[in-house]
């Protein structure tokens, strides 16, 4: 159930249900009535809230945050040093019915490092959300995140860019920005953001 060297290290709620087989990582918590199936894969240091759900084969990487009432659905990957925000959802087949098994039509959900989901969003299968991407909360993403883009709405549209530390970017003539917060600095070409 735990990773060899982490058991000390982490937290289990009483009422959590961590399935035998299920890998967690040294340093990561798991709260109230959270259900993690046996073949997830949890990384070190993450913080899964009260009513998470995580299915079979889903692979979590580290630092990861999940809020209350996700459900993390079998072809979703989560990679380092996301954060998904309270009742987001997922989903992992695009045309659902009762009475049709659709097992062998589950989409792959992408979540690249860093990305962050706001409150009440959905992310539709089969997209990417790229790295440092901001989805805004309450948004319905129903295509592929850039690196560091920041959408919102019905259906998500991106409105701008996000640095690695969460604030907006502005771009000058150029196409040069420096985040406020940190001082780091990127660089606007062909419609992609690059981290100097």
């Amino acid at each position: 159930m735990l990773d060899s060297d982490s058991q000390s290290a982490v937290f289990i709620h009483p009422s959590a249900i961590v399935d035998e087989g299920a890998l967690i990582g040294a340093g990561s918590k798991i709260w109230h009535f959270t259900h993690v199936m046996s073949t997830a894969q949890l990384g070190i240091n993450c913080n899964l809230g009260q009513n998470v759900f995580v299915g079979s084969n889903v692979k979590i990487g580290s630092g990861v945050k999940i809020q209350n009432n996700v459900s993390i659905y079998t072809g979703v990957d989560i990679e380092d040093d996301c954060f998904l925000g309270p009742s987001m959802v997922f989903t992992n087949v695009t045309n659902p019915r009762s009475p049709v098994e659709r097992k062998e039509e589950y989409k792959t959900t992408k979540v690249k490092r860093g990305s962050s989901i706001g409150a009440n969003a959905t992310i539709i299968c089969g997209v990417t959300l790229g790295e440092y991407c901001f989805v805004g909360a309450g948004s319905v993403v129903t295509k592929d995140v850039p690196n560091f883009a920041l959408v919102v709405g019905n259906p998500a549209q991106q409105i701008g860019w996000m640095s690695a530390f969460g604030d907006r970017l502005n771009f000058d003539n150029q196409g040069d920005a420096t985040c406020a917060a940190s001082g780091d600095k990127y660089r606007l070409e062909n419609d992609q953001v690059i981290k100097l």
